[in-house]
């Protein structure tokens, strides 16, 4: 399975972008996908998933109300939109899928990733 992310850039404050992240080399629709970020000097960490048929998503706390994970089975595809950004959103953001039709909510039982894309937030 190859994941390539794209969508990252620099906005300011309160903007927003749409991270897309598209599949080939697998069964996309049977499985769940997760969107992670890595900041500068952290650790990599889960941001939010949604199971193959796209009915259970998860976020954490520190993005709820501000970004949706979304799917189109059709075309390999998952999304992130992320609203109202903040400066302690700026991290490289990368998908990963666990190959099975659940998603777990931290980095274990994912077995592909793709590269990150750069999404920086001005203050």
């Amino acid at each position: 399975v190859q994941l390539q992310a794209s969508g990252g850039g620099l906005v300011q404050t309160g903007g927003s972008l749409r991270l897309s992240c598209a599949a080939s080399g697998g069964a996309f629709s049977d499985y769940a996908m997760g969107w992670f970020r890595q900041a500068p000097g952290k650790e990599r960490e889960f941001v939010a998933g949604i199971s193959a048929n796209g009915g259970s998503t998860s976020y954490i706390d520190s993005v709820k109300g501000r970004f949706t994970i979304s799917r189109d089975n059709a075309k390999n595809t998952v999304y992130l939109q992320m609203n109202s950004l903040k400066p302690e959103d700026t991290a490289v953001y990368s998908c990963a899928t666990t190959a099975v039709n659940y998603y777990y909510t931290g980095l274990r039982g994912y077995l592909y990733w793709g590269q990150g894309t750069l999404v920086t937030v001005s203050s």
